[in-house]
Formats: structure tokens, C-alpha cells, sequence
């Protein structure tokens, strides 16, 4: 797949999905940076870790509550706001 192709992909998804893209790729990326194995964030948000594997891969669509849990797990708060268009 060529870079274009990508993007062209990328560019046809709904933003309010690209909003749970951008937010798990956060979570994610904090997870790793504490150094929190999906084992135990699962634990710690009552979720089995596969289910927690399924979303970091987003092979399931997690809803705000969802992510919000998984924010709470790693010590955060997730916060949705309102912007002008």
C-alpha cells in the first residue's frame, strides 16, 4: 500500500472515529510509557486482557465509557470538549 492510498484511507473515516482512533492511540501509548502490561491494566479496569487487546488493535469500536475506563486505569480522566466548526 502506498503512502496516498493510506491516506486517501485514513481521509474517508468519520471524524467522530478518528476522535476514538486518536484517543485509544494515546491510551495506548501511555500504557507502554508506564510501563503497564495489558495484563495488568485489564486487572485494574475489571476488563479480560484479550478484550483489552481487541481495542488497542481496534478490532472492536470502544465507546467513551470504555475509554474512560481504560483512562482511569492508567491514573487519567478523559475529557471530551466542545470546539466551534
Amino acid at each position: 500500500m502506498k503512502l496516498t492510498d493510506l491516506e486517501t484511507s485514513f481521509s474517508s473515516i468519520p471524524n467522530d472515529e478518528k476522535f476514538i482512533i486518536d484517543t485509544m492511540a494515546k491510551l495506548y501509548a501511555e500504557r507502554i510509557k508506564n510501563n503497564v502490561s495489558q495484563q495488568e491494566l485489564a486487572k485494574r479496569i475489571g476488563m479480560k486482557q484479550p478484550q483489552l487487546a481487541k481495542l488497542e488493535m481496534l478490532e472492536s469500536v470502544p465507546t467513551l465509557k470504555t475509554l474512560n475506563r481504560y483512562a482511569k486505569g492508567l491514573g487519567l480522566k478523559l475529557e471530551v470538549g466542545l470546539v466551534p466548526i
